[in-house]
């Protein structure tokens, strides 16, 4: 029977729509469209050519794997080919699957085990080590020829360039997946950003990237990752089971993710499947699915392979962290340092189960460099905490007649003249007394970082700014004389009062560097407020100090010496102190060391990161006692992390640092540590 037009030109059209887009994510690390929308499209070309089995030739998209791949690295050919997977989006696809291997085994056959492990959204790589020692790294590829990247993956740290075994295989071909950390991934995009460059679109798209740079010392400085999945051709070593090959990968020195479970049935395989999708932020890399394979080696030869995937496994997708929606504005927030941040307005999506209706476009570079229009289709990411922000835009759907945006020339909330300072990404609201900057900024100063004042929550400022009764940061510690007002409002006893009374007086009194942080000083956070007050006696030798007398203080960079300098410096800001003084707050420093007398703390040069919960400590106590030692706390742990403290329910920072060989302390070693000075033996 002959093909119907309209079949063979939408076939046509799929095949050249999926094979472009293909080639820009395996080749170029540049998507033109989200996985779930190539995956809709795939699946629509399967469904056509089971419809029309005459239109499948060898070339289409449902027949091969990859893209070639560039000639910017030297072509290698895989020992075996590295094929793609099928896809299952149900328990009912999966379900069918199961029951096809079964079929596939004989139905009295032993049943199928089978190995879940954790779909890494990353960059397949593939490592031949040859008498144990590494000899090639390629890409994927094409699935047959792919790029060789052996001095790139030779600067990732967890790839061993020797296997830790006595009698080393002949040849052994590893697959596994490049990835990007994603505490490293959100503080190189932030760090990009506040230097005005252009944010990276995910952590695959720059995991691509980095193994891509032809200079290997690039490659270097982005702190990759690989988890190893599986085996292609292998001499001299037998296995019978899959579970007991990725055993001795572990045992060889090669990283494979402790989350794989060898499970019986697809009960079982679903469970797994839904405790990580409700949980795939649970770990310190990106997820997109669970890999379902089957775990004897004989009864995967049985079931062999179609033209592009094995059949003894299968990839459940989870539901993407990405979606399209449609830019309906762009805004501009003015936050508690006077930075100006634009937003995007959008059609409300559900993202991840969360409905976003506004996501950051971080800076007016950011909307120029990702070409974000209103009208524009764009795709919202979400993942984890993170805020929502826009990825792109999507152009093939760009209606016509849309314009560039640019960041207004005056503030939204109150008129005056928003400033990009010289070297700058951001834009600057330099008006302390600007309404909205004052909302955040009453609202910082209460926080826990700051003066951590009882019962001034964001509802509390909101209506105390409303009532007039506070205008800025100074008549917070005025209210004392305001209490008849306070009563007056509609729900406020006098124990409300009271308490919000008590918290101000305390909050009068905490320390220096908490008043210096609850200023709003740009760039200038509690750690760099600590090293101020160890530098010097009181806040007023604060003012005084220049630049060049703020950054001579080891740990202050010019950045945050101009910005300290600058902003005491403001007539308006000058004012602010000065009444913030005669209302009472501390002035003077009680961990000032006068010059000659410095001591060496215990913890000098050590850099901790504190996960978990502790019961003798809340998150802010235990890190004050690790900087009053002299520690450096950061939180997120790479190569460089001295020691990370442990407590109930840690997370994935604990499997990061078991992974990169960083030490451990439980409470108990904590608390040894904090009277000691070192760990217990």
């Amino acid at each position: 029977m002959a093909v119907p037009r309209d079949a063979r030109v939408r076939h046509d059209e799929l095949s050249r729509v999926l094979r472009d887009a293909r080639y820009r994510y395996d080749v170029l690390s540049d998507p033109p469209m989200p996985d779930a929308e190539y995956d809709t499209l795939f699946r629509e070309l399967e469904e056509l050519e089971a419809a029309h089995p005459q239109l499948v030739t060898p070339q289409s998209p449902t027949q091969t794997v990859g893209s070639a791949p560039q000639t910017a690295f030297p072509p290698f050919e895989h020992l075996q080919p590295m094929l793609s997977l099928d896809n299952a989006f149900s328990r009912e696809e999966l379900d069918a699957w199961a029951d096809r291997v079964q079929r596939g085994l004989g139905e009295d056959a032993e049943a199928a085990r089978f190995t879940c492990e954790l779909k890494i959204d990353g960059v397949a790589i593939n490592l031949v080590y040859r008498a144990g020692v590494l000899a090639t790294a390629a890409t994927r590829g094409n699935g047959t020829v792919g790029e060789n990247v052996t001095a790139q993956v030779l600067t990732i740290d967890a790839v061993p360039y020797r296997l830790d075994v006595d009698d080393p295989p002949e040849v052994l071909e590893v697959r596994g997946e490049v990835y990007y950390p994603l505490d490293a991934f959100d503080a190189m995009n932030e760090a990009r950003i506040e230097r005005g460059e252009e944010a990276f679109m995910n952590p695959r798209n720059a995991a691509s990237g980095a193994l891509r740079q032809k200079d290997p010392e690039i490659t270097r400085d982005r702190p990759l990752s690989v988890w190893c999945h599986g085996i292609g051709a292998l001499q001299g070593v037998a296995f019978e089971r899959h579970s007991q090959a990725l055993a001795w990968l572990r045992d060889a020195g090669l990283p494979t993710d402790p989350e794989t479970a060898v499970l019986d049935d697809v009960d079982a395989i679903w469970d797994f499947v839904q405790r990580w999708t409700d949980g795939r932020h649970d770990v310190a890399y990106e997820i997109d699915g669970v890999v379902i394979k089957v775990d004897d080696l004989a009864q995967r030869e049985q079931l062999g392979f179609t033209a592009r995937a094995p059949r003894w496994a299968i990839a459940y997708k989870m539901p993407p962290v990405e979606q399209a929606t449609t830019l309906k504005a762009i805004e501009v927030n003015i936050g508690r340092t006077g930075k100006a941040t634009p937003y995007a307005v959008l059609e409300p999506v559900l993202v991840s189960g969360t409905t976003i209706t506004y996501a950051t476009l971080h800076n007016e570079i950011q909307v120029h460099a990702k070409d974000v229009r209103v009208g524009d289709t764009v795709m919202v990411r979400r993942a984890g905490d993170v805020i929502p922000e826009v990825v792109g835009p999507v152009l093939k759907d760009r209606p016509d007649g849309t314009e560039s945006w640019s960041m207004p020339a005056d503030c939204p909330f109150c008129g005056e003249p928003l400033v990009r300072p010289e070297g700058e990404a951001h834009h600057f609201c330099e008006n302390v007394d600007c309404p909205n900057r004052l909302l955040e900024s009453l609202s910082h100063l209460a926080s826990r970082g700051a003066l951590d004042i009882e019962g001034l929550g964001e509802q509390t400022v909101e209506l105390l700014v409303e009532e007039e009764l506070v205008r800025d940061l100074a008549d917070v510690f005025r209210l004392h004389d305001k209490r008849d007002d306070l009563l007056a409002l509609e729900k406020w006893g006098e124990k409300r009062v009271d308490n919000l009374l008590a918290g101000i007086d305390a909050g009068r009194q905490q320390p220096l560097d908490r008043i210096l942080v609850a200023l709003n000083i740009r760039h200038l956070g509690p750690t760099y407020a600590k090293l101020l007050t160890r530098a010097f006696p009181d806040l007023q030798a604060i003012r005084d100090a220049d630049v060049e007398t703020l950054e001579a203080i080891d740990g202050i960079g010019p950045k945050i010496a101009a910005s300290v300098h600058s902003w005491f410096s403001t007539p308006r800001n000058a004012e602010l102190v000065d009444e913030l003084i005669d209302l009472g707050i501390t002035t003077a420093s009680d961990a000032y060391v006068p010059p000659g007398e410095e001591a060496a703390l215990p913890l000098d040069g050590w850099t901790v990161v504190v996960t978990g919960t502790l019961d003798g400590f809340s998150r802010d106590d235990a890190k004050q006692a690790l900087e009053d030692r002299g520690a450096k706390v950061t939180g997120s742990v790479s190569g460089k992390t001295s020691l990370v403290v442990v407590g109930e329910s840690p997370g994935s920072k604990r499997d990061k640092a078991e992974q990169l060989g960083v030490p451990i302390a439980d409470e108990a070693a904590f608390r040894h540590l904090l009277e000691h000075g070192e760990l217990p033996s």
